[in-house]
């Protein structure tokens, strides 16, 4: 009678002490609690010009992955223009894996739910086969009792909007949810750009291709390619095989025109712009290793002793721009963008100053040997390279660095800068650099006439202990004193990731999502300005972008379920274990461990 006793209390204690460990198990942790106040859900980044939370019942809806589609509306110019459908087929396709990343084994049926069960898609007009300067991105977002619509002049607008509906969705209790919603959006900016450097380290393509999505992902749609520079010359050109073959850092390191045209239909796909730098007649120290005679030879001075054998590019010689028109024909038919950035920054006047044939030359045009005389010979070389441009078939629209304006306003002659030209801002006013402060100099630029583009504030090679991106989300491209016809002209900005001291190791880590802030700054309304408002948004895409296989740097302290898995699969990371995690895979093992104890216990005292 004892034994029985002790058997059924071992019992109530197990089934007692199961029942406390499961609870224990599933309740949510104080780290999970904490989150929810640090990270926004079903939020859009970057935030939209106006979306307004939908009235009515039910205040959101549930999807079910099983019967969710997205549709083309088929009598639209997504279902009957070639170029509008190849688009948007293609992301239809791409977000029908981005949608939904609860586990299977984890989802909680949405029977009895109010659904949304799929995405109409409408583009009303006809589409043009590339992205372009002039393109509309604009979309309007209906979520309600009738269903789900995306509407969009263009197949780029539409691209855009399916990117802020996937984003619309967030995860309660095991079920992919949606809340009632009107959203109508257009970008600030026309040019919101990422500058990639490849010549101070390779980038590998799957890297390049990886931070393209990433853009896609942040609304940017321009690659500022800077392909080549002084340390390396990994463009495989055919025209000219021994710049490459001489000029890169090994004969693998190199994209030929096949690697190109794959990044180029990768980002047209993703409505990216891709535009092209050769920088010239600066940086241009690999390009002499399989063509010295392209370069100027330089004297030691007593002004400069150690100078470079080779410099800047030999203005002098009429060769050089034979050479330039036969390279860039070639670059031009592999690339398709309008644009060509051209360079012309940080050009060294001592070479041209020491070489006697470049001084001859500036004799017979009339150029003084003086710091004027230098800008009117960059000047002559830069309006040569335009000229270029301008006689290849496909009329090609030329950007410069800064330099090239500041030097022509020295030379008292912006006559030989066309006023198509795109001028560059990039100089900061601090220590680092010499330049006005960028303010005075898009003022400047804009006064002139010409459109710009500002990259000073936008700077992510530079790096700092703490949370960064703030310093980027507060720079403003129109924040100068000007007219509103000035501002105008200010196309929109670019994030740039100078090379030195980043490769494929660290190239996307450190640009995401420290380019977030530049891209939301430059898509969203000009009021949109308090960044701890944005932080709470900051955080859930960031981990949004960690889960769609982005490995964006974290941002401070903070808690984000997929990164413990970051070397999942894409699309989506999937938990290789319940997304409970295992802390409740070890608890469940520990009370069914303790269970079988006390019940092995309980059968040897019965007996």
């Amino acid at each position: 009678m004892q034994q029985r006793t002790c058997l059924v209390a071992l019992l109530v204690v197990a089934l007692s002490l199961q029942a406390s460990l499961a609870e224990w198990s599933y309740q949510t942790s104080w780290f999970e609690k904490a989150r929810e106040d640090k990270v926004a859900r079903g939020t859009v980044w970057p935030k939209p010009l106006s979306a307004t939370t939908g009235t009515g019942t039910p205040a959101r809806f549930s999807l079910d992955p099983g019967k969710f589609k997205l549709v083309a509306d088929s009598s639209s110019a997504a279902g009957t223009d070639k170029e509008c459908k190849e688009i948007v087929d293609h992301a239809l396709s791409r977000y029908a894996d981005l949608l939904f990343w609860i586990p299977e084994d984890e989802r909680v049926s949405v029977s009895g739910d109010e659904t949304v069960d799929q995405l109409v898609v409408t583009v009303t007009s006809p589409c043009s086969r590339y992205p372009s300067r002039d393109m509309d991105e604009s979309y309007a977002i209906s979520v309600g009792y009738d269903g789900a619509t995306l509407r969009a002049p263009t197949a780029w607008g539409a691209l855009r909007g399916l990117e802020t509906f996937s984003q619309l969705l967030y995860e309660d209790n095991g079920k992919h949810v949606i809340d009632r919603v009107t959203i109508s959006d257009s970008p600030r900016f026309t040019h919101r750009g990422i500058m990639v450097d490849t010549a101070r380290h390779f980038i590998p393509l799957p890297y390049i291709l990886q931070n393209l999505d990433a853009m896609a992902y942040n609304k940017m749609n321009v690659f500022h390619w800077h392909m080549v520079d002084d340390q390396s010359f990994p463009f495989q050109s055919t025209t000219f095989p021994d710049l490459s073959g001489k000029g890169a850092y090994t004969r693998k390191h190199v994209y030929t025109h096949d690697d190109v045209s794959k990044v180029i239909e990768f980002a047209r796909l993703r409505g990216i712009r891709v535009i092209p730098e050769f920088d010239s007649p600066g940086h241009m120290m690999s390009w002499g290793q399989g063509h010295p005679d392209l370069l100027t030879r330089c004297s030691p001075t007593d002004f400069q002793p150690d100078i470079y054998y080779l410099g800047p590019a030999n203005p002098a010689r009429e060769e050089t721009y034979t050479f330039m028109q036969s390279l860039f024909q070639e670059i031009r038919e592999v690339f398709a963008d309008e644009c060509f950035h051209v360079g012309g920054d940080e050009v060294r006047f001592q070479c041209w100053m020491s070489n006697e044939e470049v001084q001859q030359f500036m004799r017979q045009e009339g150029f003084p040997n003086t710091t004027e005389g230098f800008a009117n010979l960059q000047g002559h070389y830069i309006k040569r390279i335009l000229d270029i441009l301008h006689q290849i078939p496909q009329r090609t629209r030329g950007i410069v660095w800064q330099e090239v304006f500041d030097t022509a306003s020295i030379a008292n002659d912006l006559t030989d800068l066309s006023l198509d030209t795109i001028v560059h801002v990039w100089e900061w006013n601090d220590t680092r650099f010499q330049g006005e402060p960028f303010k005075e100099e898009l003022a400047k630029v804009t006064r002139a006439g010409y459109n710009a583009i500002l990259s000073s504030c936008y700077y992510l090679n530079y790096i700092s202990y703490g949370r960064d991106w703030p310093q980027y989300y507060d720079c403003d491209p129109q924040d100068f004193q000007g007219t509103r016809q000035q501002k105008d002209l200010v196309l929109g900005g670019e994030a740039c990731l100078w090379g030195e001291w980043v490769d494929s190791t660290n190239f996307v880590p450190r640009m995401w999502p420290r380019a977030s802030a530049v891209a939301e700054r430059l898509w969203s309304p000009q009021s949109v300005t308090d960044s701890a408002a944005a932080s709470p948004r900051m955080e859930e895409h960031r981990c949004r972008m960690v889960r769609r296989g982005i490995p964006a740097q974290p941002q401070g302290p903070s808690y984000c379920k997929y990164e413990w898995n970051i070397q999942g699969d894409l699309p989506n990371y999937r938990p290789v274990i319940t997304s409970s995690g295992p802390r409740v895979a070890a608890a469940g093992l520990l009370h069914s461990v303790v269970l079988s104890v006390l019940v092995l216990a309980a059968a040897k005292l019965w007996a």
